[in-house]
């Protein structure tokens, strides 16, 4: 997802985004854990994911996009 793209959301639709990659990285965690996968990208991938939707979803809080 890009940074356009998540511009483009509201509110809600970021703070669904978040809780869905945050069940994904749940879920991903577990699978290593369990060793059904050594994707670690996949991992690196969510984790960054959700970082861009919380930068975007605190600019907007403070009212710093145009």
């Amino acid at each position: 997802m890009t940074i356009s793209e998540i511009r483009s959301k509201s509110d809600n639709e970021i703070l669904d985004e978040i809780d869905e990659g945050s069940r994904e990285l749940l879920n991903l965690r577990f699978q290593c854990e369990a060793g059904e996968t050594k994707n670690s990208a996949q991992y690196k991938r969510i984790r960054r994911n959700i970082a861009r939707l919380k930068t975007i979803k605190r600019e907007k809080e403070l009212g710093l996009l145009k």
